[in-house]
């Protein structure tokens, strides 16, 4: 493409125009999967994390100065959109697996209770939204670990192959980053 279309299609884009964007940004697309593929290990989750991607590029088209060139603009945006992806899915498999490592929640009858266990996967589900803005990917698995699924210090560092002392001052700072923000709230 050449260097006066492509400023052609950027000033369309920037004004709004989804198919000029679509056209400066499709040629890249196959490079941007292969690259988030490699960093990710699954051509699902690339395919997510390059529409992410896309999608935050169009989102801050504005912001876009041309210093670099747009192919590398593109490659920092779906790096960064690859990383957060496996990060959210790296703390997202851990707390599954304590989840399906946890007995099972007996009812009266020494069945399962279902109320129970739906509670206690909400309990989770909020914990997981309410601290994944605020912590980073480490921190916040302790903190879903340790206090929504009470799972003792001593078994979270054995689902995260790490020490007891590390997952305590894991926790501790998690527990200051969460006052810090709700103070400033």
């Amino acid at each position: 493409m050449s260097t006066v279309l492509q400023r052609e299609l950027l000033a369309a884009a920037r004004a709004g125009d989804g198919q000029a964007y679509a056209r400066l940004v499709d040629p890249h697309r196959a490079e941007l999967h292969a690259h988030c593929r490699r960093i990710l290990g699954s051509a699902h989750d690339a395919e997510d994390a390059v529409q992410e991607a896309l999608l935050r590029a169009w989102r801050s088209l504005g912001g876009f100065e041309a210093r670099a060139s747009l192919r590398a603009w593109l490659f920092r945006i779906a790096t960064n959109c690859a990383l957060d992806l496996r990060k959210r899915r790296t703390t997202a498999a851990v707390v599954a697996e304590a989840l399906a490592r946890e007995p099972s929640t007996a009812g009266g009858d020494g069945g399962i209770d279902p109320l129970a266990h739906a509670e206690r996967r909400e309990r989770v589900a909020l914990a997981v939204a309410a601290v994944h803005e605020h912590l980073p990917p480490r921190q916040r698995t302790v903190l879903i670990l340790r206090d929504a699924l009470d799972l003792s210090a001593a078994e979270v560092a054995a689902s995260m192959d790490t020490t007891t002392a590390s997952v305590n001052s894991a926790l501790q700072r998690a527990r200051a980053t969460l006052a810090a923000c709700r103070c400033q709230a």
